[in-house]
């Protein structure tokens, strides 16, 4: 685990706050380069700045979580001082600039390859290296292999103890246990629950796992449309939800429960309060019948096939006892490369999805998640004013107390 309260310098040597909170000063490195030897300036960070805040999407909402949203905010004063206009006192704004979305590129490599449609070079620096971090990229196979290798002029750090590391691409997940297990792999991510668990067992290799801070698997209801507009339609589904057979069968305990039962107890310096739902069938049928759909109705239940290894079978769990309150469902299975297309179409009526934040604030997670501005993860389309009021109250509130109350 790390300590998110305090940032720890890379590029930067040291920065200063203005004494009227207006601006952030950044001293940087006099001895960083970039991969092809250039040297590392201020106009490189404010490029990279620029182009984050600008080019749309994911990057520009992720900066805009902390505030950062014009490139007239940023400024090169001189080739090693960088400063940042503050719009508002925001306490998000330092802990965005330490999350990938404004990695420093070098803008002279990129700059050569913009054209007038991609100004930002967004298409060349999809398959080329621009960068200047501990490793660079050696070789790139897609779909297959990536070899990086140190970066032994690498300035703003402590050198990596590991030169040279090879990514292998392995669909199979038997195949990746099988490379560990015969030792021709040394490390593999993401392997199914069931794999981890019988390795583990074995004690013949080592598991290394902990619970992802600010992050949830749920399943997402479009409370836009008909029928899960209806308040009392969502909550027969979180009532005949079966949360410990999807836990224990399809994640085999994998994980916690965050929902306060007795096999999650206390976890990871989180309390886990006692959620108001929990399987109920009887309950759940009695919030069908309010609703006015005691006999149910159809609908589709999605999910991303690339997650699939624990998404299926919790979809067929979850479409067994969604039966049960007359709920028929048909499973749809949609390929990784459109699962964040039709997240962002939400026209999803159910399905099953995960987010984890990078920042661990609890604002940061509501901001993403259920503020009504934020058109990329608020998948279910939750809109609230009330609920825009408290995320933006505490994401500008300076007191660390009101924010953790």
């Amino acid at each position: 685990m790390y300590d998110y309260n305090v940032l720890k310098p890379e590029l930067a040597e040291s920065w200063t706050l203005a004494p009227d909170g207006t601006s952030v000063t950044f001293k940087l490195r006099k001895d960083a380069k970039f991969h092809d030897g250039t040297p590392v300036t201020a106009k490189d960070v404010k490029w990279s700045y620029d182009r984050a805040v600008t080019v749309g999407g994911f990057p520009t909402f992720q900066m805009k979580a902390g505030s950062l949203e014009k490139p007239e905010q940023f400024e090169a004063v001189d080739d090693h001082t960088f400063r940042v206009k503050l719009l508002r006192k925001d306490k998000l704004t330092m802990p965005d600039m330490a999350v990938p979305a404004p990695v420093v590129i070098n803008s002279t490599l990129a700059k050569k390859h913009a054209t007038q449609a991609d100004p930002w070079a967004m298409e060349w620096l999809k398959n080329n290296d621009a960068g200047g971090g501990a490793y660079k990229l050696e070789s790139w196979k897609p779909g297959q292999e990536t070899i990086y290798v140190r970066f032994d002029d690498w300035k703003s750090g402590p050198l990596p103890k590991i030169r040279r590391v090879i990514v292998r691409e392995v669909p199979s997940a038997g195949n990746r246990r099988a490379l560990l297990e015969r030792g021709d792999a040394d490390i593999s991510f993401d392997l199914p629950p069931k794999d981890f668990s019988e390795i583990a067992k074995a004690g013949k290799l080592q598991v290394v796992s902990h619970p992802v801070e600010n992050a949830f698997a749920y399943v997402g209801m479009n409370v836009k449309n008909p029928p899960f507009n209806h308040v009392k339609v969502r909550q027969a589904v979180a009532h005949v939800v079966p949360f410990e057979k999807m836990f224990t069968s399809a994640l085999f305990g994998r994980g916690v429960l965050l929902n306060g039962n007795p096999i999650a107890k206390l976890t990871a310096g989180h309390e886990l309060f006692p959620a108001p739902f929990k399987t109920d069938v009887a309950k759940s049928k009695s919030l069908m019948a309010e609703a006015g759909v005691p006999n149910g109705f159809e609908t589709t239940l999605s999910f991303d096939q690339g997650f699939a290894t624990t998404s299926e079978p919790m979809a067929v769990l979850l479409q067994e006892s969604l039966a049960q309150i007359g709920i028929r469902t048909t499973i749809n299975k949609i390929p990784g490369s459109n699962w964040r297309n039709m997240l962002l179409k939400k026209e999803m009526p159910l399905f099953l999805n995960a987010f984890g934040g990078w920042l661990n604030y609890p604002e940061y997670f509501f901001f993403w998640n259920f503020h009504s501005q934020n058109a990329v993860f608020n998948t279910s389309s939750y809109q609230n004013p009330e609920m825009d009021k408290l995320i933006d109250a505490a994401r500008f509130d300076s007191d660390p107390k009101n924010s953790s109350a």
